[in-house]
């Protein structure tokens, strides 16, 4: 269940949208055609990247906080 969900996580004040699903696949990366400028490519790039490492991230977070309440918050080592 937690493979199949999705997720959509916006960067750089929502010009950027980073589609993602449980098994940490993009899905797709929408871009704000303002944002595009080709002599400030850097801006663009760092922008995706702060899309692509916040989606990881919430869907890590997601998992951990799901799996935490199927097992109690117990100590499983080697589970993650």
């Amino acid at each position: 269940e937690l493979d199949a969900r999705e997720y959509e996580i916006k960067a750089g004040g929502g010009v950027v949208a980073v589609k993602i699903n449980g098994k940490k696949e993009i899905l797709s990366i929408d871009i704000a055609p303002e944002l595009v400028d080709p002599d400030d490519i850097e801006t663009l790039s760092d922008i995706l990247v702060a899309g692509v490492n916040e989606a990881i991230k919430r869907v890590e977070e997601t998992n951990s906080r799901e799996i935490e309440k199927i097992t109690g918050a117990m100590a499983m080592p080697g589970l993650f």
